[in-house]
């Protein structure tokens, strides 16, 4: 009876840590720079997670800051061509966002549900969830069917370790050669980008 309350209280804790744990045999793809990029399989996917670790010399607030404003934001995110916030109610938020993609793959959007949890020890993580049908579908644009996410903020003193952890489905067909170049790029090119905006002075 022991064995059965426990498997069920696992099975309980998979459907909590759902978003987290998909993904669980991490290869470094990239270490460069201070950025070390890691990729895992997902089960039932043939797309890649990724995820990207670096320390920022910049505090915790800062960072958030430019988190915080979506549209500026898309100046160091990948492939961003525009970015906005449909909706902010409390801890949560709704951006919609339109991506660069090379010919002759049709452009990407989509729409993230943003969910901001602050932790006991000062630490931020933002959990990012696709959400497609919140909109009508864009002419000229493929909506990403599903994103399961999170960033992660931990203050290291006047510095801030910033991890960015993803899963995409990216909808429609991508071939393999861009998506396995886009969870390389994707993680390292939008922290280094972060980076470089919030160092500055």
């Amino acid at each position: 009876m022991r064995s059965i309350k426990r498997i069920a209280l696992l099975c309980g804790m998979g459907v909590v840590l759902a978003p987290a744990a998909w993904a669980e045999n991490w290869q470094v793809a990239k270490d460069e720079e201070g950025i070390k990029v890691s990729l895992s399989e997902v089960a039932g996917s043939k797309y890649k997670a990724y995820r990207g670790v670096t320390v920022i010399k910049a505090p915790l607030a800062k960072v958030k800051a430019l988190q915080e404003d979506v549209a500026g934001a898309c100046a160091w995110i990948h492939e961003c061509k525009t970015q906005k916030l449909l909706k902010a109610e409390g801890d949560q938020s709704w951006t919609y966002t339109q991506f660069n993609t090379p010919w002759p793959v049709t452009a990407r959007d989509s729409i993230l549900h943003v969910t901001t949890v602050q932790d006991a020890d000062g630490s931020v993580t933002r959990k990012l969830k696709e959400e497609p049908t919140y909109l009508p579908e864009e002419k000229g644009f493929v909506r990403v069917a599903q994103v399961d996410g999170f960033w992660k903020l931990v203050p290291k003193g006047d510095s801030t370790e910033v991890t960015y952890q993803v899963h995409t489905e990216p909808g429609g067909s991508v071939p393999s050669w861009l998506a396995n170049k886009f969870v390389v790029d994707a993680p390292f090119n939008t922290l280094k980008g972060l980076r470089e905006k919030a160092e500055k002075p």
